[in-house]
Parts: C-alpha cells; sequence; structure tokens
C-alpha cells in the first residue's frame, strides 16, 4: 500500500482509538446520557469505515490494478472478495 494511503489510514484509526478512550470513560460516569454514547460509538464507525476505504483504495491501486501484468488476477480477484465480505 502507498505511504500516503498508510499515512490516511493510520491518522483516521488514531481518531477512532481517541473516540474509543472517550466512550469507555463516559462509561465510567452514571450521569453520561445513552444518546452521547451512541454519538460516540457511531463516530468510531464511520473513523473505521473510513480506514477501511483507504487501506482498500490503497489497495485496488498496488496490487489490484497490476494483477493482470504480474499474472495474478484470480488470486487477487478472490483475496478481494474474501476481505469485501465482512464489509
Amino acid at each position: 500500500m502507498p505511504q500516503t494511503e498508510r499515512l490516511a489510514a493510520r491518522r483516521r484509526l488514531s481518531v477512532a482509538q481517541g473516540h474509543l478512550q472517550s466512550i469507555v470513560k463516559m462509561l465510567d460516569d452514571p450521569e453520561v446520557y445513552c444518546m452521547d454514547v451512541l454519538r460516540q460509538i457511531k463516530a468510531v464507525q464511520g473513523a473505521l469505515d473510513g480506514a477501511g476505504s483507504v487501506v482498500l483504495r490503497g489497495h485496488l491501486h498496488a496490487h489490484v490494478a497490476t494483477a493482470s501484468e504480474r499474472g495474478d488476477s484470480a488470486e487477487i480477484v478472490e483475496e478481494l472478495m474474501q476481505a469485501l465480505k465482512y464489509r
């Protein structure tokens, strides 16, 4: 994966990590409103989805686009289908 995508995914995952830490602290406080916790959970999901999209784009550019040149198109397609099964 290209370095730019690695850095972008890392940034998004750092954001998700910060939100997760926030959620844990919120759950320790009995006064925190449930909807505020749910909003933070959605923020984590959004950050993870964004990181996944960045990694996928990097994979497409670095590996899928060049698969026919290397002669491993079938393997790359199967690998990609397996990865997308979990999205």
